[in-house]
C-alpha cells in the first residue's frame, strides 16, 4: 500500500505521515513546498506518477477570520485544491480522503447534526469547505469525506496551545463560553480515520472525541490540566466580535461512526490530557 497525504507539515498531516508510517506503510508527504494543490498540471502528474493508492488530503485554508477578507485564498485552496486531487484520484483509481469541518453547519440546530442534515455555513471559511466537499463527491472517484471539529495537537497554530502559550506569558485571557462544538485531538482524528479506510467506509462520515464544551470549558481544563494559573474570562460572542460567524452549536453526531467502528470515541477531556501529559487516549 502506498499512501500519500498532502498537507503533511499541519496539524492533521503530520499525525497522518507519522501513524501510516509506524504500521510501515509507504507514505509520500507533501507540503505546501512539494505539492502546491492549486495547480491543476502539477497535482494531476504528480499524483500520476506517484501513483498512490490512498490519498489523505490534509492540505487547506485554515484561516477562519482572514477568510473573510481574503475568499479568494481560501477558495483557491479549499474548492480548487480539492477538485484538483480529486480529479487527480479518480483519474488514477486512489481511494480519496477529504477533510472537512463542522462550520458546514449554522449552529442552530437542537441536536447534533448528522451526515444527512443540511449545511448551512455561516462564514467564507465554511463556505469554502463545503464547496470542497461538493467538487470531491461530485469528481467520480472513490471518496471518504471526514467531518471533524476543533482539532487540537503538537504542530501549529490551534486553540489549545494557543491558551497554553499565552497562560505562560500572563496574557490575560477572554474565551467565548456561548459557541459549543466537540473539541479533537488530531492524532485520535487520524486513528479513526485510518480505522474507518481499513473497514471501507466511504461516502460522508463525522469524527471527533466525544463530549462537548464550550471554548471556554476548553481553555478551563486546558489549564488545569497543565496546572497554569491564567486570568480566565468568559465572553459572549458578541463581545469578542470576530469577523466570522461562528455556529453556536457545531456538535457532529458521530453515531454512525462508532456503529461502523463497534467501539466509542474517546472523550474529549481523555483526549486533552493525553495530549498534554504525552499519554495515549
Amino acid at each position: 500500500m502506498k499512501v500519500l497525504v498532502t498537507g503533511a507539515s499541519g496539524l492533521l498531516g503530520r499525525e497522518m505521515v507519522s501513524m501510516y508510517r509506524a504500521r510501515g506503510v509507504h507514505v509520500v508527504a507533501c507540503d505546501s513546498a512539494v505539492l502546491d494543490v492549486t495547480e491543476e498540471s502539477l497535482v494531476r502528474e504528480f499524483i500520476s506518477s506517484e501513483a498512490p493508492d490512498l490519498v489523505l488530503h490534509c492540505a487547506a485554508y485554515t484561516a477562519v477570520d482572514r477568510a473573510e477578507s481574503e475568499p479568494e485564498r481560501a477558495f483557491a485552496t479549499n474548492l480548487g485544491g480539492a477538485q484538483n486531487v480529486a480529479q487527480a484520484c479518480a483519474a488514477t483509481g486512489a481511494h480519496l480522503v477529504y477533510f472537512s469541518t463542522d462550520f458546514v453547519f449554522d449552529g442552530c440546530s437542537e441536536t447534533p447534526y448528522g451526515t444527512d442534515d443540511e449545511p448551512r455555513p455561516l462564514s467564507v471559511y465554511g463556505k469554502s469547505k463545503l464547496a470542497g466537499e461538493e467538487a470531491v463527491a461530485g469528481a467520480g472517484g472513490q471518496w471518504t469525506t471526514v467531518r471533524s471539529s476543533w482539532l487540537f495537537g503538537a504542530t501549529g497554530a490551534n486553540f489549545v496551545s494557543t491558551i497554553l502559550e499565552r497562560a505562560r506569558g500572563g496574557v490575560p485571557l477572554r474565551v467565548v463560553d456561548d459557541q459549543r462544538g466537540s473539541p479533537t485531538w488530531a492524532r485520535d482524528l487520524a486513528g479513526t480515520t485510518a480505522d474507518l479506510i481499513d473497514i471501507g467506509a466511504t461516502g460522508l462520515v463525522h469524527v471527533t472525541n466525544g463530549g462537548t464544551a464550550t471554548w471556554y470549558e476548553l481553555a478551563r481544563s486546558a489549564l488545569e490540566v497543565a496546572e497554569l494559573e491564567a486570568d480566565l474570562q468568559p465572553v459572549s460572542s458578541e463581545e469578542w466580535k470576530a469577523a466570522a460567524g461562528r455556529p453556536r452549536d457545531s456538535v457532529l453526531d458521530v453515531g454512525e461512526t462508532e456503529a461502523l467502528l463497534g467501539r466509542s470515541l474517546a472523550p474529549w477531556p481523555e483526549a486533552l490530557r493525553a495530549f498534554l501529559t504525552g499519554g495515549a487516549a
